[in-house]
């Protein structure tokens, strides 16, 4: 379906972005992949994903924390594919705490990082998108993008501006054919979130089924994880012609979170 099309995913070397670039891989695109993580591990990632898709993967080990990094990887990626239609901010951190103990240095990251890579990355992909009057902007925010929880100020106010800045793209381009959204996830499978299981239980003196069900997802009504790949084929369809006038929305997929 995205034969001939070239995307960038960030923070794609595991997770949610990965199960993003695997699944438009899938479906002929070509990508660039983007993350931190050990580079054997990477290159293993990587060299897997081209051989079983037959598209070109490379990789960017750009610090989305650093704009100009940011805009010299999407140089880069236009420069190996000729082109990028395709752009998903996906990279993200996470630090909990009260907002009077919270540090100013996890702070700042989670800005830099969640929220203002978003904006640096648009603006490098969209003069080349715009060129072409083709491209796909896909913001990975959260549910908590759209609802808050406690202990989570720079988290839930980076993803919220992240759905913010989604709808002000989508405005902006609206009369062409480039479309800019959100995806929403609740709590996602991840080997993060699996680690995190593990630990709480331990903590709690719970199963692993208790702390799923009561902690993790006490919020999420369906009781289950979202899995990767439905977020890979929600972004695999966003990118297709079938979404043409899908634009400037955020999507929950978070089992029914935000329908309280």
């Amino acid at each position: 379906m995205l034969k001939g099309k070239a995307a960038i995913i960030t923070g794609s070397t595991s997770g949610i972005g990965l199960g993003i670039a695997e699944a438009l891989a899938e479906a002929g695109c070509d990508v660039m992949l983007n993350g931190f993580g050990d580079a054997a591990e990477i290159e293993k990632t990587r060299s897997a994903l081209e051989a079983k898709t037959g598209v070109k993967v490379l990789y960017s080990g750009a610090d989305m924390s650093k704009p100009e990094s940011v805009a010299g990887m999407v140089k880069e990626a236009e420069g190996a594919f000729g082109k990028v239609d395709i752009l998903v901010n996906n990279a993200g951190i996470q630090f909990v705490s009260p907002i009077d103990e919270f540090p100013d240095g996890k702070y700042d990251a989670i800005i830099a990082i969640n929220m203002s890579s978003n904006w640096h990355a648009i603006k490098a992909a969209l003069p080349g998108m715009k060129e072409r009057n083709w491209g796909r902007i896909i913001n990975v925010a959260s549910a908590h993008g759209l609802v808050a929880s406690p202990f989570k100020s720079a988290y839930v106010m980076s993803k919220h501006g992240a759905v913010g800045l989604t709808k002000t793209v989508a405005m902006e381009v609206a009369e062409t054919n480039i479309t800019c959204n959100a995806i929403c996830p609740g709590y996602v499978r991840t080997p993060l979130v699996e680690g995190q299981i593990d630990d709480q239980a331990k903590a709690h003196g719970m199963s692993r089924d208790q702390v799923i069900r009561d902690v993790l997802l006490a919020s999420q009504p369906n009781k289950r994880f979202v899995e990767t790949e439905e977020l890979g084929a929600l972004a695999v369809f966003l990118c297709s012609d079938g979404a043409k006038s899908i634009t400037g929305v955020s999507i929950p997929v978070d089992g029914g979170w935000t329908a309280h």
